[in-house]
């Protein structure tokens, strides 16, 4: 277990923390929450060393390791076997079955082995570093949005890893559905302070109201409470004959723990505009095929109307061509064959991952927001800045300073800024924060038009999307039902989550040091006589085999000197010691071999633990 105690922490005047405590036990996975900027990430740094906390205490066990997923994928080696072997420990550097054992574990095949790391899909480049990071055997591990630009077959195995895990896991993600199907536990960091509680994330934000609105009471009671005080004070205290009493209730005001108004954070909230619109077919899509050439197909035979109300899923491992084939609906890429024809009162809004390049630098929020619509009035402009966040001084900010979410909010303001019937959104919970996530699935729910999504949030698809396209290792399949009725009428194909979460070895070091030391134990009682046997042996050679060397030399002196009846002596003895020496020499082979077939069978039981 972990402990922190009244752990502080600034940059500059900005405080981030104050006076944190927190303890993780045993067994515990805890999802970490809180708006960006919160200081998630930095909590992470401070438990691992990496940055040090201005006031407090950190208490980590002697011998608890704590191991940390990072997000930016580096490799350095030219084969996946080399790659994670990099982990092992300088003394444990040859233990490439060890490697392997994890390799496999992960779901990777020996004809993997000798690959490199960059030719696997961003899915099992995260196993590769998670193969890395299980290598040295953590307690804890503490990932920091492990689950972005995974697609949902690789969230779907990260998911049912976690589960089973074996130590601690401190959790920070957007994707609340992920979360709450890992955790246990959910800690928030909220106003510079630190609360968790058993349970998911709906539970953690409902106490947060909970105690949100107790506060607000027994501020409103206190407000109350001082404004009866001061114009008390106010009326007595210029009369002699109540002055003390009025000095007295001054005490009482000043001595008075005044709470404060409760800061509140800004959240998204939008709608998106709706063209109205007679048809009620927006879009029809007959035999679309797209490919660089024409032996690198990615997409052919895509079929599909699309009504008024309606949402179509895209889905699929990353590469396949998700977003090729909704820029392709949306006219940004040519198709090699097919039609895509719109309704003439059809107007859309595009969100893609690629739109980001679109943006100007050197414009400013508002810039940007003009820029989809040059006939909105400013007040308008602002009032879409705000929705996204963009407050004040902050609808000014320059592009080039914005972060990646907020660009991500420029983007989504620019489509509320146009009136449109039919969206097409590529990945845009990717940079929102939950709270964003919620409100973005909300303006989808309530949009009156068409939707086209690319997207790898199991909660997104349940909560909004009709139907489905879906990306397999044979091309793309449209499937006429929502992203459940898929999952049972026809899964994921080649998914075996249990199975190789189940192979993937478990480190249990107390444990494991009980077995080692038992197996000691026990091939020290078998191999002991066996060892004083093969030594015994051995000195009676060597005692012979000195013996024998007198002997020869004995033997060609008597020679020498023509004693026959010595040399038949002395050939009897000799030769008797060597039959001596021969017989000591079976049986130690014997012996030697007993121990060696113990030894090698003892040290591949250790080398499985």
């Amino acid at each position: 277990m972990i402990q922190l105690t009244n752990i502080s922490k600034s940059y500059g005047e900005q405080e981030l923390f104050k006076n944190l405590d927190f303890r993780l036990d045993a067994g515990q996975r805890v999802g970490l929450v809180g708006r960006n900027g919160s200081g998630k990430s930095t909590l992470f740094k401070l438990i691992l060393n990496e940055e040090h906390y201005d006031e407090g205490e950190l208490s980590i066990p002697k011998g608890y390791k704590i191991g940390s997923l990072k997000q930016h994928l580096e490799f350095s080696e030219d084969t996946l076997v080399d790659e994670v072997a990099l982990a092992l420990a300088e003394d444990d550097k040859f233990s490439i079955y060890k490697v392997e054992k994890f390799l496999f574990g992960l779901g990777f095949t020996a004809s993997d082995l000798d690959k490199s790391p960059l030719s696997f899909s961003g899915g099992f480049q995260i196993r590769i570093n998670l193969a890395k990071l299980l290598l040295t055997e953590p307690n804890l591990l503490l990932l920091d949005e492990p689950t972005n630009y995974l697609d949902i077959l690789s969230l779907r195995w990260l998911k049912s890893f976690l589960r089973s895990f074996d130590g601690e896991v401190i959790l920070i993600t957007h994707d609340r559905d992920f979360m709450d199907a890992v955790s246990t536990h959910t800690m928030g960091l909220n106003r510079r302070q630190l609360s968790i509680i058993k349970g998911d994330t709906h539970k953690f934000y409902a106490q947060l109201q909970s105690n949100d609105e107790l506060y607000e009471k027994q501020k409103l009671s206190q407000d109350k409470k001082v404004k009866e005080l001061e114009e008390f004070i106010a009326k007595n205290k210029a009369r002699a004959s109540t002055a003390a009493l009025a000095q007295s209730k001054v005490k009482q005001l000043e001595k008075m723990n005044r709470m404060d108004s409760l800061a509140s954070d800004n959240t998204l909230q939008f709608n998106f505009n709706f063209k109205d619109t007679p048809t009620k077919v927006l879009l029809d899509v007959k035999d679309l095929a797209f490919g660089y050439d024409c032996d690198n197909i990615l997409f052919k035979n895509i079929s599909f109307t699309l009504k008024k109300g309606e949402v179509l899923g895209i889905i699929g491992k990353n590469g396949k061509g998700k977003s090729t084939l909704l820029n392709t609906i949306a006219g940004e890429l040519k198709q090699l064959s097919g039609t895509v024809n719109y309704h003439t009162s059809s107007s859309f809004g595009h969100f893609g991952q690629t739109n980001i390049a679109h943006l100007n630098p050197n414009n400013n929020v508002m810039d940007e927001i003009y820029v989809a619509n040059s006939r909105l009035s400013e007040s308008n402009v602002r009032n879409i800045c705000g929705s996204m966040m963009f407050t004040g001084d902050s609808a000014k900010k320059k592009i080039s300073l914005l972060s990646g979410g907020e660009k991500s909010r420029v983007m989504l303001g620019q489509i509320i800024a146009k009136s449109a019937n039919i969206l097409f959104l590529d990945e845009p919970t990717n940079h929102l924060d939950m709270q964003s996530i919620d409100a973005l699935t909300t303006a989808i729910q309530n949009f009156d038009g068409s939707c086209i999504i690319v997207t790898h949030s199991e909660a997104l698809l349940r909560a909004v999307c009709d139907r489905l396209i879906i990306f397999s290792h044979n091309g793309a399949d449209y499937f006429d039902g929502n992203y459940d009725e898929f999952l049972e009428k026809i899964g994921w194909e080649d998914e075996i989550i249990e199975e190789v979460v189940k192979s993937i070895p478990k480190v249990n070091k107390k444990e494991n040091k009980k077995l080692r030391t038992e197996l000691i134990k026990e091939r020290n009682k078998l191999t002991s006589p066996l060892k004083k046997e093969v030594d015994k042996l051995e000195s009676t050679i060597m005692k012979i085999e000195e013996e024998l060397e007198n002997d020869h030399e004995d033997l060609i002196k008597a020679s020498n000197s023509g004693d026959n009846s010595a040399v038949m002596d002395i050939s009897r003895v000799v030769t008797s010691k060597e039959k001596d020496v021969e017989d000591n020499f079976e049986l130690l082979e014997i012996s030697q071999t007993k121990l060696d077939e113990i030894t090698e069978e003892f040290d591949i039981k250790l080398e499985e633990l």
